[in-house]
This record gives structure tokens, C-alpha cells and sequence, in this order.
């Protein structure tokens, strides 16, 4: 304002030649007047400008301010769901193993004791008897026994149809179809598998069995399948937390004949063992539990206590009537550990639902 009054005034008193108010008493007074008065203006015209930037600044600083006020609250609303926790799994598993109906491989899961896993201290394969053993007495060692039961378009390396030479196998764990040939180079094609692996078996409860129980925990068919040997060997010693079939067509199956193995010899099921069970059988409730082999069911089974020999036991034994052909049905093979007869006419499978041979003929 300063400024633009000087050179009113200045201008003023070049024109006229004076401005008495001012003081100014002639043209060159004004002029030197209005050349001032310029200055002034430009000088106020550049600190005018230089305001400029502390408006913008003034404009600008809300903008940090603001974005801590804001984030917070739309951060809830676009957050990922939260990971379940322990205690969410096993409230599931409660409320599937809650609707369970009786006779599925559901309700067998509910009576298994959840326990963490002992120690594998002091496991060996050994332990639970020489691989294979012939456990029921009927000529064909396990390993073939399992063979001859999953394979098909079978040949055999003798007369009787034990030792499987050749076969082919409808894989369940990868839903392929494996051509076996018998042969030190080929025969890890197919393997069987211990649906619920030894080791796990040695640190859910077997360690406190007897080697008798070990060893038919071993060999019950009930707990065996012929399968893909790479995936055999990929699975290990897993449980269902931490392997499953890739082919999901059989998921319950597995998961339903791990818990019938477990049921059967009373081993337990770790927390997320039994959640991951739980899972899959939420998708089939209905399945069974897999029925036990009878040879297993007879080895498990107390041993009986003999009873005291009568006096007729006692007598002389050429006091005791000779066996006669009539004792003997015609055409039988072998005896059964039950009493009954077979009259197979092969020694694989002889007396395999019947506890094995007592005597062959």
C-alpha cells in the first residue's frame, strides 16, 4: 500500500511540478518519488509471492496427519480370516464325532484314547518279528499272502500258488494300474504297506505289548495293503496328519482302516491324528469300520487257561481209541485251528478264516 500511494503521488508531482502535501516541491523530487514507489511494489510483489509456498505446505500437512486416523479402521475390515487355532480343530472334531452314527468307522474314532506320542526309544523292525512270518500257518509267508489277496492276473513260481511271480495291481494310493514282476530289481514296485506304520504303532501303545502281539499287529491283514512302492516309501512312518493318498477316492477307506488296525489292538491316536481322521471322514460319514481278520481276532485274544487233564487223559495212551478214518472228513486237506475242516486244494489261504491250520492231511 505503501508503494502504490508513493507512486500516485510521485506521478502526481512530475505532472504538475509539485505536491506541497507530500513535501515534494518539484518534478524531480516526484520522479525520484516514483522510482521508489516502484521499488516498494516489486519488493512487496515478491515477498507476496514467497507466502505462496507456506500456504501449500499449510494445505499439505493435513495429509499425514490424516493417514494414521484412517488406516486403522478399514484394516479390520480387509484383514485374512485368522488361522484356526487347536482349540477351533478340535471343537469340530467334537461336534462331527458328536453326530456319529454307531457301527461307522466315527463312532470307532470317538472311543480311541488321544494321547501325544511316546518316546521311539528302543524301536526296531525286530521288535514286532522277522518280516513276513507265515503268522498263519497256511504255507505262504505274509508279503505273498497280501499279494495273492490284492493282485490280479497272477502266475505263480510253484504248484501250490503261494510265491507270486507276476501280477498287476490297481494301486489305491494312486488310483494307477503297476504290472509286477517278481525279480531283485523289480519287486519294490509294489510293496506292502502297514496302513498304520510300525514305528507309530511302537509310540502309540505297542511298546508294552509282548512280541506274540507284536508280531501278529504285524501280519493281521486287516492293516496291510499292496501299494505303490515310491509312494509307500514317501508316506513312512506318517500318520493321517501328515500323509495321505494322493488319490482322494480312497481317503476314507485308509483313514476308516487306521482306525479299525488302532481300535482292534487298543493303540491311541494323537490330537492331530485324530483331527485330521476327523476331517476326512466328515466328507463320508457313513463309512464302516473295516472288519478284522479272524486270525488277528485269535491271536489278540487272552490264551486260554487249560484246563486240568482228566483221569481218561491220563490212561495209558494205547488205552485210547485210534483215530479212524471215519474221525477224518473225506476229502478235507487240512484242520483248522477252530475245529473245522478245509478242503482247499491249495495251501495258500487254507484256514485263513478259521485261525489258521492245525493239522494238515
Amino acid at each position: 500500500m505503501v508503494g502504490l500511494t508513493g507512486l500516485l503521488v510521485g506521478s502526481f508531482a512530475v505532472v504538475v511540478g509539485h505536491f506541497r502535501t507530500a513535501g515534494l516541491a518539484g518534478r524531480r523530487a516526484g520522479a525520484v518519488l516514483t522510482v521508489l514507489s516502484l521499488v516498494a511494489l516489486a519488493g512487496g510483489g515478491a515477498l507476496a509471492g514467497g507466502d505462496a509456498p507456506a500456504d501449500t505446505v499449510a494445505t499439505a500437512a493435513p495429509t499425514p496427519a490424516e493417514t494414521p486416523a484412517t488406516t486403522p479402521a478399514t484394516t479390520p475390515a480387509t484383514a485374512a480370516a485368522p488361522i484356526p487355532s487347536a482349540t477351533t480343530t478340535t471343537s469340530t472334531t467334537d461336534a462331527v464325532l458328536a453326530l456319529a452314527a454307531p457301527g461307522t468307522a466315527l463312532a470307532a474314532l470317538d472311543t480311541l484314547d488321544v494321547k501325544g506320542r511316546a518316546p521311539k526309544t528302543g524301536y526296531s523292525r525286530d521288535a514286532f518279528g522277522a518280516a513276513w512270518t507265515d503268522t498263519d500257518q497256511n504255507g505262504c509267508d505274509t508279503r505273498n499272502d497280501v499279494l495273492n489277496r490284492d493282485l490280479i492276473a497272477l502266475t505263480w513260481t510253484d504248484a501250490v500258488h503261494c510265491t507270486v511271480a507276476a501280477g498287476a495291481l490297481a494301486d489305491p494310493y494312486s488310483g494307477d494300474v503297476i504290472a509286477f514282476t517278481r525279480g531283485g530289481s523289480t519287486s519294490a514296485a509294489v510293496q506292502v504297506d502297514h496302513v498304520v506304520a510300525l514305528s507309530n504303532a511302537w509310540q502309540t501303545g505297542a511298546q508294552s505289548w509282548d512280541a506274540a502281539t507284536r508280531t501278529a499287529f504285524a501280519n493281521d491283514p486287516l492293516g496291510l495293503l499292496a501299494v505303490d512302492g515310491p509312494l509307500n516309501e514317501q508316506k513312512g512312518d506318517g500318520d493321517a496328519a501328515t500323509w495321505l493318498p494322493p488319490n482322494t477316492a480312497v481317503r476314507c477307506d485308509y483313514v476308516a482302516r487306521q482306525v479299525a488296525v488302532k481300535a482292534a489292538y487298543g493303540l491311541w491316536v494323537t490330537p492331530p491324528e485324530r483331527d485330521a481322521i476327523a476331517r476326512v471322514l466328515g466328507t463320508c460319514p457313513a463309512e464302516p469300520l473295516p472288519v478284522r481278520s479272524a486270525f488277528a481276532a485269535l491271536v489278540a485274544a487272552p490264551v486260554p487257561v487249560p484246563a486240568a487233564p482228566s483221569a481218561s487223559a491220563l490212561a495209558p495212551a494205547g488205552d485210547a481209541p485210534a483215530e479212524t478214518s471215519a474221525d477224518v472228513p473225506a476229502g478235507a486237506s487240512a484242520i483248522c485251528r477252530d475245529g473245522t475242516s478245509s478242503y482247499s486244494a491249495h495251501r495258500r489261504g487254507t484256514c485263513s478264516h478259521h485261525g489258521g491250520v492245525d493239522t494238515w492231511l
